[in-house]
């Protein structure tokens, strides 16, 4: 089973930039994005629907703004849109979807997840930690169920200094607080998920995302906080993972794991 995650920082632009025909090549068998910044209406060319994939978008109620989807080689089970209750701010900027499937190791979960930014200003940096309380209890919630699961997505905080060019001074800014680390050391601590892509790859310079300032991307001066974060069942089932840097088609890269498990 093959998944691929990617912030598209804009489903159309990345279009023009040759990400559908990537995407054919790679036999992906679930694909998430994040970022897309559309409304579904506006997505009318057939390669916003590629072909062999049952596809489903949730758009911010703001337009050009946030946005995630799915496509997937065969109908899910059941799709949620929402995080529901308590969550009713970020739903409202489609930040959350998930399709769940029957495969080989019973049934499989997959959310494209998209961590809101707290770049801009203090005030979004509030609501980024306000989502992270908040979704501790979902992660929480999640893990009491009968299932496995792969979070997908960009979660807007690298883990520890492997993950992060510019460790020391990047302290103070979002993505890399003492405070946002310390909550992933959570997740993949005490709530038992495992982050896929460092089960099988620990080197260095492995990053997800380059700021456009500069010459990050040719210097490889990036920060990893595209993941699938995945349940303990799933962790020695991953077989491969890659991020994959041949072409750009936004400030993201793609991150893709192979699972062995028959989807």
């Amino acid at each position: 089973m093959r998944v691929i995650t990617v912030n598209v920082n804009g489903i159309r632009a990345a279009a023009k930039k040759g990400f559908f025909d990537w995407l054919a090549r790679q036999d992906a068998d679930v694909v998430c994005l994040q970022e897309t910044k559309a409304q579904e209406h506006q997505l009318e060319a057939e390669h916003f629907y590629p072909a062999g994939y049952h596809c489903y978008y949730v758009d911010a109620e703001k337009k050009g703004y946030s946005g995630v989807a799915i496509y997937a080689r065969k109908a899910p089970l059941k799709v949620i849109e929402r995080l529901g209750e308590g969550f009713e701010d970020m739903d409202a900027e489609g930040r959350f979807i998930q399709a769940d499937f029957e495969t080989s190791i019973g049934r499989l979960g997959v959310v494209s997840l998209y961590l809101p930014s707290g770049s801009s200003k203090e005030e979004r940096q509030q609501v980024k930690f306000s989502f992270m309380r908040r979704f501790t209890e979902r992660l929480e919630a999640l893990r009491r169920k009968r299932s496995e699961f792969i979070l997908c997505g960009d979660w807007n905080i690298v883990h520890k200094e492997i993950d992060i060019k510019n460790w020391k001074s990047n302290q103070k800014n979002s993505g890399c607080l003492p405070e946002e680390r310390a909550w992933l050391d959570q997740v993949f601590g005490p709530l038992g998920y495992v982050d896929a892509f460092r089960v099988v790859n620990q080197e260095p310079g492995q990053y997800t995302w380059w700021s456009n300032r500069g010459q990050a991307w040719a210097k490889n001066v990036g920060w990893r906080i595209d993941y699938q974060v995945i349940t303990p069942g799933l962790k020695d089932r991953v077989k491969a993972a890659s991020i994959y840097k041949d072409e750009r088609f936004s400030d993201h890269a793609p991150l893709i794991v192979d699972y062995d498990v028959e989807f």
